[in-house]
């Protein structure tokens, strides 16, 4: 299995860890578990998803997506440095995943504008948001940890 494959995996486990989180956080800080879950689609259809609490497919299944998507692209990351270390150990994939859940909020919630954001953080409390990276970043450790024994390192490409 190449890198990309595996960020696939890691990344689909991450999103369904951290959009599970989303959708409870959003249920207890907004009152509708999809409020959180739509906030995503803003990228596509604009500020009426931040306010959508609903399911839709215009809202629900594109938020859901994006998210999917997002997490997808992060999970590629944490795979390139996974694939770095000398030998995959479970403090290592640990680190790489909290480090790698820490640079995307940093990146989602300050760093680009404001029609890139992942949207949901206007739907969730700060306590609420630290459990979506939290649970991200689980999801893309354990993802790391299954493959601990027969993921190829640099090392194995010498």
């Amino acid at each position: 299995m190449n890198t990309a494959q595996r960020a696939i995996k890691d990344g689909l486990l991450a999103a369904a860890l951290s959009g599970g989180t989303m959708a409870v956080g959003s249920k207890k800080d907004s009152g509708s578990a999809v409020a959180a879950v739509n906030a995503p689609a803003h990228l596509v259809h604009g500020e009426e998803s931040l306010r959508r609490e609903d399911v839709s497919t215009r809202h629900t299944l594109v938020g859901a997506a994006v998210h999917t998507a997002s997490a997808m692209l992060w999970a590629g990351l944490y795979e390139t440095l996974q694939a770095r270390r000398r030998r995959r150990t479970f403090t290592g994939a640990v680190v790489d995943a909290a480090g790698v859940a820490a640079l995307a909020a940093v990146v989602d919630l300050k760093l680009v504008p404001e029609r890139l954001t992942p949207g949901f953080q206007h739907r969730m409390s700060d306590k609420s948001l630290l459990m979506v990276y939290g649970s991200f970043a689980l999801g893309l450790a354990l993802g790391g940890l299954q493959r601990m024994q027969d993921a190829p390192t640099v090392s194995d490409l010498k």
